[in-house]
């Protein structure tokens, strides 16, 4: 069975893309509420790249993990494509707590970017060649 989050629903608030701001609200955009903030699930599949590309357009990034309850999703914004074996997130900040599948990160073939493989084990992080097709999910903190 799919994992499924538990969200409130989204209060108003508007959503920017790019510089113009739509005035649409958080659930027009299918923007989804969860403990502090917004995320929005991809319906297609993009590379990492692509991702995260599409997130910045919307005013947010790819969802940096801090719980378990926000890694149920697919591609996530953690990288080691600067340094090779030093995993940062999109903002930056250092990976301090991990929640990789047995055997990984093993940079078989390059692989830089890290998805979610199995939504129903805490533990399935997988390093993945950032070019890959995958669905994504975005993470804006609150109303801009």
């Amino acid at each position: 069975a799919p994992y499924r989050i538990n969200v409130q629903t989204a209060r108003p608030c508007k959503i920017s893309v790019g510089s113009e701001n739509t005035g649409m609200t958080a659930s027009q955009e299918r923007w989804e509420y969860f403990s502090g903030s917004f995320y929005y699930i991809s319906s297609i599949k993009k590379t990492w790249q692509e991702s995260r590309d599409d997130c910045l357009q919307k005013g947010a990034d790819l969802v940096i993990i801090n719980s378990k309850e926000e890694q149920k999703i697919m591609w996530i914004g953690l990288t080691d494509s600067e340094t090779e074996g030093t995993w940062k997130w999109v903002d930056g900040t250092p990976l301090t707590k991990s929640y990789w599948d047995s055997g990984e990160p093993n940079d078989e073939n390059g692989e830089d970017c890290v998805e979610i493989k199995n939504f129903d084990s805490e533990n399935s992080w997988n390093d993945l060649s950032c070019s890959a097709p995958l669905n994504w999910i975005c993470e804006m903190k609150d109303c801009p």
